[in-house]
């Protein structure tokens, strides 16, 4: 496994991760942060197999971003490219992948229970898991994010793109929120990160 690799991975998990890597023909890019998502996955052209992942300094967060993305390449490989990209393929390889990981030498212990409940159903993002997203943002750098749970009713923030917003109720899973501009609704997940402003 490359270098640069390692150093954002717990080092219980390198040797893990290093085999897991080895199975297969894939190209890993460590990447700028993107908003909008942590990782990515996709087959080239040439057959060959690219994961890119964010550059973050958690490194419990890129760990189970780098499981995620190549839980894809393994479930599209095993069940060919026609099931859902999060579908129950996905969920069981993920699951699979992640067991031998779940161990005190290589996770926080706060982070274990909440992981272990996050694979008994699996969700397209770590962000869709409000309390295992807010438990893996202690381990982030220092920041003025916020997650849009942490904004209180009626409270102001803005996403990344400036888009401004003001918090509703929660529904079921996600919070409604209401965009200052245009008096659309839209659903946030609790987690999403944004940054809270002052009211205009």
């Amino acid at each position: 496994m490359d270098r640069r690799l390692e150093s954002y991975l717990p080092k219980e998990a390198i040797p893990i991760c290093g085999e897991l890597l080895s199975s297969f023909e894939v190209e890993v890019k460590v990447v700028k942060i993107r908003v909008t998502r942590h990782g990515d996955y996709r087959q080239l052209s040439n057959g060959r197999h690219l994961i890119t992942l964010n550059a973050t300094k958690n490194p419990y967060r890129f760990l189970i971003t780098m499981v995620h993305e190549i839980a894809h390449l393994l479930a599209f490989e095993r069940y060919g490219r026609h099931i859902r990209p999060h579908g129950k393929e996905w969920k069981s390889t993920f699951q699979h992948l992640m067991l031998p990981l779940l161990q005190p030498r290589i996770f926080p212990a706060d982070l274990l229970p909440l992981l272990a409940n996050h694979l008994k159903n699996p969700k397209a993002s770590s962000t869709s898991d409000s309390r295992l997203s807010m438990a893996l943002r202690i381990y982030d750098p220092p920041s003025d994010a916020v997650a849009v749970m942490e904004i209180p009713l009626g409270g102001m923030f803005k996403m990344y793109n400036g888009r401004k917003f003001r918090r509703g109720d929660k529904r079921v899973k996600r919070i409604e929120c209401v965009e200052i501009s245009t008096g659309r609704l839209y659903l946030f997940q609790p987690g999403a990160e944004v940054e809270q402003i002052k009211e205009i």
